[in-house]
């Protein structure tokens, strides 16, 4: 068993999402949110880097040794899988590790939205999942996937940097691709996924403007494609995908946007009343037939009065669900004030 190990097994069993690990400081796991203290020495650099080369492929070392960041998932098997980070910072050489359950929760287990299983039941369009980092955004996607999985037979590629959820082939077939074993980049990734006849692509990370013109390009040829973007709310994401443009491609890029996007469902987490667990909390915008014209307009302000007209199609505002979680005691009125857009409405 690798030294660190102990440690990881040790967050799984108390509940734990992530292990911070830093030079001079003891390893930290965030419990319902928070970073707690779980041992009482302070690692040392040698320490350090004992553990984390323990667990490396040599190559993955000379690469983080290179690039002086590294991204990759380690499996402890019948614990759990880990989303590893290996990074530089002021004090040294540190390491983050993200809990992926080995376990795939179904829609229903999470919670989530009913009108998260019609929107996996799509066709083709582009679905994105947006919030900050830690948010929950691949267990809400991979809970997706696993309904159409339980349910349809389709030709699913997942692209991502590095796997997280592994799902079984049930009803559909699934084809996992991973950046920098079985392709250089995203848009790489896409190119070849594009050639495989795919159903569904799920896209890990949007993170340049190729990709995001691939995956509009291959939602509007009629592939359902699934992508994330670390945006808070609709009107947000939709500016964020726009504004990461040159000026002169934007019209462009409104036109593509207008005719591929077909539900943006945005996700926070809330402490619970009493600290104990965290909920969910969502956004949902669909397509309706004024919400291209909006797009292409550049009337994203509009976006908001799209989704407060629709709430019985199953659309719904960040803010309209905050108030609920407050009303029904789940979260406090200060956790949905911090977490609000319009403050004004959690004031008094």
């Amino acid at each position: 068993m690798a030294t660190i190990d102990e440690l990881l097994i040790n967050m799984v069993e108390i509940g734990g999402s992530d292990l911070h690990m830093m030079v001079g400081q003891p390893a930290k796991t965030r419990i319902h949110g928070d970073l707690v203290p779980t041992t009482e020495d302070h690692i040392s650099e040698s320490f350090m880097e004992t553990m984390l080369k323990e667990i490396c492929p040599e190559d993955k070392w000379k690469t983080f040794m290179e690039r002086r960041d590294l991204d990759f998932a380690y499996e402890i098997p019948n614990v759990a899988r880990f989303r590893t980070n290996f990074l530089y910072n002021f004090y040294g050489i540190g390491a983050v590790f993200r809990q992926i359950p080995t376990k795939i929760l179904t829609i229903k287990d999470l919670n989530l939205p009913e009108v998260l299983t019609k929107i996996s039941e799509y066709k083709s369009g582009l679905i994105l999942v947006t919030g900050p980092t830690g948010s929950g955004k691949s267990t809400t996607m991979a809970a997706m996937i696993d309904h159409i999985n339980e349910n349809y037979s389709k030709h699913i590629i997942t692209i991502e940097d590095p796997i997280e959820f592994v799902h079984k082939n049930k009803k559909s077939t699934i084809v996992h691709m991973e950046i920098g074993v079985h392709a250089n980049s995203f848009a790489e990734a896409m190119k070849s996924a594009m050639r495989s006849d795919p159903d569904i692509i799920l896209l890990g990370e949007m993170r340049d403007l190729e990709t995001i013109k691939l995956a509009l390009t291959t939602a509007a040829m009629g592939v359902l494609v699934f992508g994330t973007l670390h945006t808070n709310n609709a009107p947000k994401t939709v500016d964020r995908i726009i504004d990461a443009f040159p000026a002169d491609e934007q019209p462009q890029v409104r036109m593509m946007l207008s005719e591929s996007i077909q539900g943006i469902v945005s996700q926070l987490l809330c402490k619970k009343v009493g600290g104990k667990g965290r909920v969910a909390v969502h956004e949902i915008l669909l397509w309706t037939e004024a919400l291209p014209n909006t797009i292409r307009e550049g009337q994203i302000s509009n976006i908001r009065t799209i989704i407060e007209n629709n709430t019985t199609n199953g659309m719904c505002s960040m803010d309209q669900n905050l108030k609920k979680l407050v009303e029904e005691g789940t979260i406090t009125k200060e956790e949905g004030y911090m977490k609000a857009q319009d403050k004004k409405g959690f004031l008094g």
